[in-house]
């Protein structure tokens, strides 16, 4: 029987990387996005034509409690069992500290934090039953220690999230795995708008001299997620190709 992934913010990025490399490993895809119809449509009709694996599209807004619990109930009618959930769905809204509103933080602090707690929660009840299963968030090292006062409420949901990792995996343990990945900075759409002055200078700062690409950043979340990383728990595994912060 082939194993089921849910990864949230799914249909670019970072997020469609991560389903495809699990299609690639055999696992059935559980699409999850909340507006780009047309890019998820794409990304499963690629997944179906190139991998023998079933794919469901889920459409919904993982801060919405009520959605997120239609949605996981709708994936569990359909396969019986989530083996693998990836928190990946984020937002940044990035402005100088004056302009930055009430609004936006807590709009970033709904999604990338209490939207995982969210599906966390609701997936994590199916796992607990099975007494098996493995959550991956994917953070970023802004939530560890590289500042950024442009985006201190995404740097605050990211740290947050990290904190998630920490109490759910002691939470959930022995049978639910629980770790994250901390990303520095990715070629992904969230980033294209960054200027090649502003890439080259936050280049310089990275050992490795470049930014990550998101198929990199899925490779890890595989790993952590699947049974090669069985005893690996409550980890936070920084891909920034080492930098310099300060």
């Amino acid at each position: 029987m082939k194993k089921n992934v849910l990864v949230t913010g799914a249909s670019r990025g970072i997020g469609k990387a991560t389903v495809i490399e699990f299609a690639k490993k055999g696992y059935n895809i559980v699409i999850n996005y909340v507006s780009d119809d047309n890019a998820a449509e794409t990304l499963k009709n690629f997944i179906v034509k190139n991998y023998d694996v079933d794919v469901m599209l889920c459409k919904c807004d993982v801060s919405n409690e009520d959605d997120v619990k239609k949605m996981v109930e709708s994936i569990i009618e359909k396969y019986s069992k989530i083996d693998v959930l990836v928190n990946n769905a984020g937002i940044a809204i990035d402005t100088t500290f004056e302009d930055k509103t009430v609004e936006n933080f807590r709009r970033t602090l709904d999604v990338n934090l209490i939207g995982p707690f969210i599906v966390s929660r609701e997936v994590g009840k199916y796992m607990m039953e099975q007494k098996k299963g493995s959550i991956v968030n994917v953070a970023s090292n802004d939530g560890l220690e590289a500042y950024y006062e442009f985006s201190l409420d995404y740097d605050a949901s990211k740290a947050g999230l990290i904190n998630l990792t920490h109490n759910l995996s002691k939470y959930y343990a022995p049978y639910i795995r629980v770790n994250a990945v901390a990303p520095g900075w990715v070629n992904t759409e969230m980033n294209k708008e960054l200027g090649s002055d502003f890439e080259k200078e936050e280049s310089e700062k990275i050992y490795l001299k470049r930014f990550a690409e998101p198929e990199e950043i899925a490779k890890a979340i595989y790993f952590l997620a699947s049974d090669d990383a069985s005893y690996v728990n409550n980890e936070i595994l920084r891909l920034d190709g080492g930098a310099d912060h300060q």
